[in-house]
C-alpha cells in the first residue's frame, strides 16, 4: 500500500520508519542535530512550498535514508495511514458494502 504525503507524492507504506510533527519534535537540539546532518547528506525531500508541518522518515530496500517534509500535519498523516493498515485485508466486496 502506499501513503499520499501531498503535493503529488506517493510513497511506499512499508518503507516508512516514522512519521513526527515538525515543530514538537524541533524543539530538541538532537532532532535539530538529526535533521541538520540529513539535510548535508541530500537526505531531505521538500515536497511544499508551504511551511512544513511534519517529517516523514523512509529507508528503502536500498537501505537509504530519506526524509520528506509535508504541509500536512503529522496527524493526519498517521490517520491516513492507519485507514491503509485497517482496509489492507478487506477485499473488494468487503469495501464496497462498508461504504
Amino acid at each position: 500500500m502506499y501513503l499520499h504525503l501531498g503535493a503529488n507524492t506517493v510513497i511506499k507504506k512499508d518503507d516508512i520508519v516514522g512519521i513526527f510533527d515538525l515543530d514538537n519534535t524541533t524543539v530538541a537540539k538532537i532532532s535539530r542535530w538529526y535533521l541538520y546532518v540529513a539535510q548535508r547528506r541530500g537526505q531531505i525531500i521538500n515536497i511544499t512550498d508551504e511551511l512544513p508541518k511534519s517529517f516523514i522518515v523512509c529507508v528503502g530496500k536500498d537501505k537509504k535514508q530519506k526524509i520528506y517534509l509535508s504541509q500536512l500535519s503529522a496527524a493526519t498523516l498517521k490517520k491516513r495511514n492507519n485507514f491503509l493498515s485497517v482496509t489492507d485485508g478487506l477485499t473488494d466486496t468487503e469495501s464496497e458494502t462498508e461504504k
